[in-house]
C-alpha cells in the first residue's frame, strides 16, 4: 500500500470559546418486541444491514465501504501506559472488527434461511460501515452505534448527532417493511432498567501540551454538575432501580471510578482513552463517556457547547479551583437530587450545590470568551455568546422558573410528564407503567415516542429545523476533513475500500496497490479546500491522480 499526500491544510478555529473539533457517539437501545429471546448483537447487526440496503452504497468487490483498524489504538492510557491486551476487558479491544456469519444470524432469528442482501462474499453480515456524511454506522458489542463526524462547533454537533437518529429511523422502517423479519425498536436511552447501561460518548479535540492532571482537575466538578442542565432523566434509583424515584442522569449511578480507561466497568468520571485518530503529537482526543443520550436540542447544544468552554478555561489555566470530594458519590448526589438543593462538600471545607459549581464555571467561560473577544454577539466566533446566553438562561430557570426550563432540559420535560401520570392515575414511582412511559420517551420512531409528541405540540424548544437535520444525513460538515471522507464515499465508493477517521483507501485500477490518503488534519480536507477537487472529477482514476500530483500511472 502507497500513500498519497494529505489534502490541503486547513487553517484553526478561534481559541478561547465554544469552537473546537467535536463528536459524538450514540449507542442505542434496541429491542424486538416479537423476538425476545433474539441476540441483541444479531439484532443489530441487521440494524447496519437493513441501512446498507437502505443507502446502497456500494464499494470495490460490491460491497459497503469497509472501516479501517489500521490505526486503532483503544489500550493507550493518557497517564502514559499501555495496558497489556492480556489483561484487558474484552469490551476495550475495540481495534478488532466484530464478526458474524449469516448462519447465525439465522439461527438467532429461529429459521433456517435468511437472506441477507449485501453481505460480502464470504457470507459474512456486515457490521461496520462508512456513511456519505462522514459518520460511521456499526454493532458495537450488543448495541448498533453512530458515530457521528467531526465538526467544529456545539450547533452542527447537534445537527449531526440528530442526523444518527434518522439513520437509525431508516434501518428500523427498512426492517418493518420485510415481512419474513421481526421488527425491531431502538431507543435513544442508556439503560434498561435491569443493571444495563450503555454509553453515549462525546469526543473533543485538545492540544497534547496541556497536562493530563489539569484536564482532570479542571473537569470533575464541571461533570459532576453537568447534569443538571442536560441530563435525560430516568425512572429508579440504583443501577437495576430496584429503589423506588426518579433522578437526573440515566448514567449517573453507572460509574464507580474517578480516573480510568475502561468504558463498560468500573466506568470512570474521566476517561483516559488516549487514541487521538489525528497526529498523535500534535493532538489528544478527550473521550467524554459520561454524557447521557440527548432528544433535547437545547440539552445537547449545551452538553457541548458548555463542555468545550470548560476545556478552553483549561486550556489557558483559568479552570475554577474547585474540588469536590469525594466525586463518584457526589455525581449520584446529584443525579438523586430533583430539587437541585443538596449541598456537596468541596476540599476547601464549603459546600456548595451544583447550580454553584455550574454557575462559577459559567462566570469563569464569560471573562475568558470576553477577555479574548470570541463571546462578543458581533465580531465573536459566531457561537460563543450564544453557548453563554443560554448556559445563563436555563441554570437561572432551574434556579427560579423549574416549569420554563422543561422547554429546554430533558430530565425536567420527562419529568413533567411521568407526574402527570403520577397525579392521574395514582401511581408511585415503583408502578412499572412509568417505567413504560419512560422507556417510550425514547423511541426513534415519531409517531410512537413521546418526545417527538412533546416537539410537535412546541413543549421543547429546537436548535434546528427538521429540513436542516435531514440533510445532515447524506451531506457531511464542509468545514472539516469529515468532508474529504464523506465526498469520498459518495462519489466514489466502489473504488474505496476502507475508510477511518484519519484515512480513506482506494484500490483503483492501473495503481497496482492500495493507495491511502491520510487525512490526520482535522481542519484538512475541508469543502473550501478540496470541493472544487470532487466538482472536477467523476472517476476516482483521475481523482486520485490530481490529489497524488499527477504522479499516477496512466490508465490501464
Amino acid at each position: 500500500m502507497t500513500a498519497a499526500p494529505e489534502p490541503a491544510a486547513g487553517g484553526t478555529l478561534p481559541a478561547g470559546g465554544a469552537m473546537r473539533v467535536m463528536g459524538a457517539e450514540t449507542e442505542y437501545g434496541i429491542h424486538a418486541p416479537s423476538a425476545p429471546s433474539a441476540n441483541a448483537t444479531m439484532m443489530s447487526a441487521r440494524v447496519v444491514q437493513a441501512y446498507a440496503q437502505v443507502t446502497r452504497q456500494r464499494a470495490a468487490g460490491g460491497a459497503e465501504t469497509r472501516w479501517d483498524y489500521t490505526d486503532e489504538e483503544p489500550l493507550h492510557d493518557a497517564r502514559g501506559w499501555t495496558v497489556d491486551r492480556s489483561s484487558a476487558h474484552p469490551s476495550q479491544l475495540t481495534d478488532q472488527p466484530p464478526v458474524l456469519d449469516a448462519e447465525a444470524v439465522a439461527l438467532a432469528y429461529g429459521r433456517e434461511e435468511l437472506e441477507l442482501d449485501g453481505q460480502d462474499e464470504s457470507g459474512t453480515l456486515l457490521m461496520n460501515m462508512v456513511l456519505g456524511n462522514g459518520a460511521r454506522l456499526y454493532v458495537d458489542h450488543a448495541h448498533p452505534e453512530y458515530s457521528s463526524p467531526e465538526v467544529t462547533n456545539p450547533r452542527d454537533a447537534v445537527k449531526w448527532d440528530a442526523a444518527g437518529d434518522l439513520v437509525a429511523l431508516a434501518a428500523v422502517r427498512r426492517l418493518a417493511a420485510d415481512p419474513d423479519l421481526p421488527p425491531v425498536n431502538l431507543y435513544k436511552n442508556n439503560t434498561d432498567n435491569k443493571s444495563v447501561s450503555y454509553g453515549s460518548h462525546e469526543n473533543y479535540l485538545m492540544p497534547r501540551s496541556v497536562p493530563f492532571g489539569d484536564i482532570v482537575r479542571g473537569l470533575t466538578p464541571f461533570f459532576v454538575s453537568r447534569q443538571i442542565m442536560c441530563g435525560s432523566g430516568r425512572v429508579g434509583i440504583g443501577q437495576d432501580s430496584s429503589t423506588p424515584g426518579y433522578q437526573i442522569s440515566q448514567r449517573a449511578d453507572f460509574f464507580e471510578a474517578e480516573v480510568g480507561l475502561e468504558t463498560t466497568i468500573r466506568r470512570p468520571i474521566i476517561n483516559t482513552r488516549d487514541e487521538p485518530h489525528a497526529t498523535a503529537d500534535k493532538y489528544r482526543r478527550l473521550h467524554v463517556i459520561i454524557g447521557d443520550a440527548n432528544l433535547s436540542q437545547v440539552s445537547n447544544y449545551l452538553k457541548f457547547g458548555t463542555t468545550a468552554m470548560v476545556l478552553s478555561l483549561i486550556e489557558a489555566g483559568l479552570a475554577p479551583k474547585v474540588e469536590v470530594f469525594e466525586p463518584v458519590a457526589a455525581l449520584q448526589a446529584v443525579s438523586h437530587d430533583t430539587t437541585l438543593t443538596a449541598r456537596l462538600r468541596l476540599l476547601d471545607g464549603r459546600r456548595v450545590t451544583a447550580l454553584d459549581l455550574q454557575w462559577m464555571y459559567h462566570e469563569a467561560a464569560a471573562k475568558l470568551a470576553q477577555d479574548t473577544g470570541v463571546g462578543d454577539k458581533v465580531d465573536g466566533d459566531g457561537h460563543t455568546h450564544d453557548v453563554l446566553e443560554r448556559w445563563a438562561t436555563v441554570l437561572t430557570q432551574l434556579d427560579n422558573d423549574r416549569a420554563a426550563a422543561a422547554s429546554s432540559v430533558e430530565w425536567l420535560a420527562k419529568l413533567s410528564l411521568l407526574d402527570g401520570y403520577r397525579e392521574r392515575d395514582g401511581l408511585e414511582w415503583n408502578d412499572a407503567r412509568l417505567g413504560l412511559v419512560d422507556l417510550q420517551w425514547a423511541d426513534i420512531r415519531p409517531e410512537k415516542g413521546l418526545y417527538y409528541r412533546f416537539l410537535a405540540r412546541n413543549r421543547m424548544q429546537r436548535i434546528l429545523e427538521d429540513a436542516a437535520i435531514a440533510a445532515a444525513v447524506s451531506e457531511p460538515p464542509a468545514d472539516t476533513r469529515a468532508f474529504f471522507r464523506g465526498r469520498c464515499i459518495s462519489s466514489f465508493g466502489k473504488d474505496v475500500v476502507g475508510a477511518s477517521w484519519d484515512s480513506v483507501i482506494f484500490d483503483v485500477p492501473g495503481y497496482g496497490r492500495l493507495q491511502r490518503v491520510p487525512t490526520r488534519e482535522p481542519l484538512r480536507g475541508t469543502k473550501a479546500l478540496t470541493g472544487a477537487l470532487f466538482e472536477s472529477y467523476r472517476e476516482a482514476g483521475p481523482f486520485l491522480a490530481e490529489l497524488l500530483g499527477h504522479n499516477a500511472p496512466p490508465a490501464a
